[in-house]
Parts: structure tokens; sequence; C-alpha cells
């Protein structure tokens, strides 16, 4: 596994569509295992393809599902999607959202309060996996950028992150 450098807003390839994924090969899983150790390091949720340079429908999601041992805990499960399509939305909820490739900037974004994604595993197998709230959130983000769009083009309202923390101050 390797690091790779997470593409900042401006950089021509975050505004391209990627294209699907035709080969689960050694490339694919080496991709896949980078773009983790890449998210674990940047402290992110999700992550896209395009966000490390890669033009192919790929992103990775840290979710949340309730613990099997405790239903009132929470737990994080990673999430691989190849080749992703929404196939169902459910409600709308607006909340904050931030990006690795505009790092320190927060809009106010409305997405789909639940989604069902159908998408491809490492190993080319078609599943369906249902998330609601924050993780159907992440979702939504990764999959924008696999189309060429960013955050900043669904809200009007964008703050830095030191702009939000002074305003938490002053309550």
């Amino acid at each position: 596994m390797a690091l790779r450098n997470i593409i900042l807003e401006g950089d021509p390839t975050l505004e391209k569509p990627s294209r699907e994924v035709t080969a689960f090969d050694d490339r694919l899983h080496t991709l896949l295992d980078d773009m983790w150790e890449t998210l674990y390091n940047a402290h992110g949720m999700g992550l896209a393809a395009a966000q490390v340079g890669v033009l192919r429908r790929v992103a990775i999601v840290l979710g949340e599902r309730p613990s099997a041992d405790d239903a009132e805990e929470w737990e994080e499960v990673p999430i691989e999607l190849i080749n992703p399509v929404i196939v169902e939305q459910e409600g709308e909820e607006t909340d904050m959202e931030g990006c690795l490739s505009m790092p320190g900037l927060i809009g106010m974004v409305p997405r789909p309060r639940r989604v069902k994604v159908r998408a491809q595993s490492r190993a080319g197998e078609w599943f369906e996996i249902e998330h609601e709230g924050f993780t159907a959130r992440v979702i939504c983000h990764e999959l924008d950028h696999l189309d060429g769009k960013l955050y900043t083009e669904l809200t009007d309202d964008i703050i830095s992150l030191d702009e939000l923390l002074d305003e938490e101050d002053d309550v």
C-alpha cells in the first residue's frame, strides 16, 4: 500500500466524469488499498478515485451501522463501490459537508436521507447496499465526484472552517 496525493480544487481532473471499471485485477486492488491508506491518513470519511487522479468509477466510504453487540452503539464499516449507481433515494436533509479536495471549507448541502446503491465489489460481483443519514450523505458526495461534480455546485452557503469555529466561539 502507498499514500496517494489528494488533488485539490482547481485541478481539472475533478471536473471530469470517471470511466467504468472493466478489469477487476491486481491493479484495481492496489488502487483500492492505496485509497484506504490515503483516506485513513487524511482522516476522511470517503474518497473517490478521481481525487487521487484516477478517472475510474471507484469510491470508498467509511460508513456506519448499528453494532451487532449493542444496538445503541455504532461501528465503522468499510464500503468499496465499483461502478456504483443510485437505484433508489428518499427524503432530503441539509447538513454540513466538507471535502478532502477542498480542505478548510464547509458547506450546507442538501442530500437524500436514504439511498440504495447497486455496485460491484473488488472481485466484480454485483451487490446492493442501503444506507441513511450520514453514510448516505458520504456515498452521494463520493458518487458526485465520479461524475465530475463538487459539493460546492449544490450550495451557495460555503464558509471556512475557521469562520465556523469563530461563530461557535461567539455562541
